[in-house]
């Protein structure tokens, strides 16, 4: 079985392309400049070459703070460009998995997100994904929208390793904790995907197209986040800062974040027989993986 991923660098796309390749599937994966989806024909061409089974989009615009002052490049690539993908997928009869956003959400609720809940982005990045996933919609029937959220791993830039490196840096940190959501291992994500592939490339039941929830189980601020991230740093013997629980208010940013972004998984997991580890879980992994000496023993 083929799977095309379309963009190469991402935290999802490095794992697609890991653990593809130990489930023994034949993951082809592709960014800029050999594939750009502000370029349609650079898609055909990757696509036409590599036959596949299943695509998946990787690629998006995902600086959020910047969107606030880019928005017409953010939605060339997340809007735009997602419906150019569907298009052409659609015209090749081949199924697109598009990885979704907790922003496309406004946070006013306060029990986890469904998937028919109203959309409601508060900023330009959340609001081109959403215009993205309509795109898909209205192009390609076979499709699957996968909505994650605070997504980190080993590889590429996320909280985790922002926050060891400013571990490294300061004996005192303030961190958010007015805003809630779940944590989700780009690794276990990326495996889901794969998991799933070979069900949506057998396209032997219409009903599996539609829209999803899929993050680690569990939710918290990210000051706690951050506490148990600095708890696997100081079972390792290395300093550690004070942390600060601070508001929303008290780190003002370009663009505004949801409050409230947890969402909730029943559909995936009632239609694909399987959910995500919790995500204490998936951290001690990627910590592991990160700092080597830090064993999991030391941190149950």
């Amino acid at each position: 079985m083929k799977i095309a991923v379309i963009g190469r660098e991402g935290q999802v796309a490095h794992y697609l392309r890991t653990q593809g390749r130990a489930r023994g599937l034949y993951v082809f994966a592709a960014g800029r400049p050999e594939v750009d989806l502000t370029r349609p024909q650079t898609v055909v061409d990757f696509l036409d070459r590599v036959r596949p089974n299943v695509v998946v989009n990787a690629a998006a615009y995902t600086a959020v703070d910047k969107a606030e002052s880019d928005g017409e490049r953010a939605f060339q690539i997340n809007a735009t460009g997602a419906g150019e993908l569907a298009r052409i997928c659609s015209a090749a009869s081949i199924p697109l998995v598009q990885i979704s956003t907790d922003f496309v959400f406004d946070g006013s609720k306060r029990q986890p997100y469904l998937e028919g809940d109203a959309v409601l982005p508060l900023g330009i990045y959340g609001a081109s994904k959403a215009a993205g996933e309509t795109a898909v919609r209205r192009t390609q029937l076979q499709h699957v929208i996968l909505r994650t959220s605070w997504v980190y791993g080993a590889h590429g830039s996320n909280f985790v390793k922002t926050m060891l490196r400013l571990a490294a840096e300061r004996t005192e940190l303030g961190v958010v904790d007015d805003q809630v959501g779940c944590p989700t291992s780009a690794r276990d994500f990326a495996d889901a995907i794969l998991k799933i592939a070979p069900v949506l490339a057998a396209n032997r039941d219409p009903s599996i197209w539609g829209t999803y929830h899929l993050t680690g189980t569990g939710d918290v601020t990210w000051h706690g986040f951050a506490a148990e991230i600095f708890r696997h740093v100081a079972a390792r013997n290395a300093a550690v800062p004070r942390l600060i629980a601070i508001s929303t208010d008290g780190y003002p940013t370009p663009a505004r974040r949801p409050a409230y972004s947890v969402l909730n998984n029943t559909k995936f997991s009632g239609k694909f027989g399987f959910m995500l580890p919790d995500w204490r879980e998936s951290l001690a992994e990627c910590m592991a993986e990160l700092l080597p000496d830090c064993r999991a023993e030391q941190v149950a």
